[in-house]
């Protein structure tokens, strides 16, 4: 969604990174030293609790940017982002995305309308857990994550998903055996294989419509290239 001429002045500052599966890129109040820009990877953002529990906020993949605070100014956050999905990004130094931020113009704008994308996720989530049942928090969770991915498989383990929904694992199995049972989801051994995608989309809380609808507006390009 870069300019030619911006992205040709970011090509040498970006470094591919793997980002295998559990890897934490930043931690809680921890000082940032890069952004990364997710390709193949999926990362949860988590809020944690004093006693260990946790939640996710929001998920990032090829859409968007991790470690907004570098460049709104904050430098860290009480957030914790894990990779929840394994694959490929790149990152740019701290000091390097604040001087392309500083440079005003479509930088600037481009993530800045990124991160008004990212902050109705983060509100919409909140109201979701609150409000929606687990199943449809979880078709919710599933349809944003296939978003983000090629294809119509996931690995993850039920218990990193009841980390994410911040509930219990025995939560996640039943409400994961329900969207078996009814055809829409097949779950072994970590890999959990989207078979009706357009189920899940009935199935679901209008939450999944809203941030859609809000990325799309907000970033109508992204899905050119």
């Amino acid at each position: 969604m870069l300019p030619e001429a911006d992205w040709q002045r970011w090509l040498p500052l970006l470094e591919w990174v793997d980002m295998p599966l559990g890897q934490v890129l930043y931690e809680s109040g921890r000082t940032l030293s890069h952004v990364y820009f997710p390709t193949s990877a999926i990362v949860s953002l988590l809020y944690v609790m004093e006693n260990g529990a946790s939640a996710e906020i929001a998920v990032v993949g090829n859409e968007g940017v991790v470690g907004i605070s570098l460049f709104m100014g904050g430098e860290s956050t009480p957030s914790r982002a894990v990779v929840q999905s394994a694959g490929k990004g790149v990152r740019m130094s701290a000091q390097k995305i604040k001087d392309e931020f500083n440079r005003a113009g479509p930088v600037m704008h481009l993530l800045l309308r990124y991160t008004q994308a990212l902050i109705t996720q983060m509100a919409q989530t909140a109201v979701c857990n609150r409000h929606h049942t687990l199943d449809q928090q979880l078709c919710r969770w599933l349809l944003l994550s296939l978003d983000r991915l090629q294809g119509s498989e996931l690995t993850m383990t039920q218990e990193l998903i009841a980390n994410m929904l911040g509930v219990r694992r025995e939560g996640v199995t039943e409400a994961a055996l329900k969207l078996q049972r009814i055809g829409l989801i097949r779950y072994a051994r970590g890999h959990i294989h989207v078979l009706d995608r357009a189920g899940l989309e009935r199935r679901t809380c209008e939450c999944y419509a809203v941030v859609k609808k809000e990325y799309d507006r907000l970033l109508p390009d992204r899905t050119a290239t």
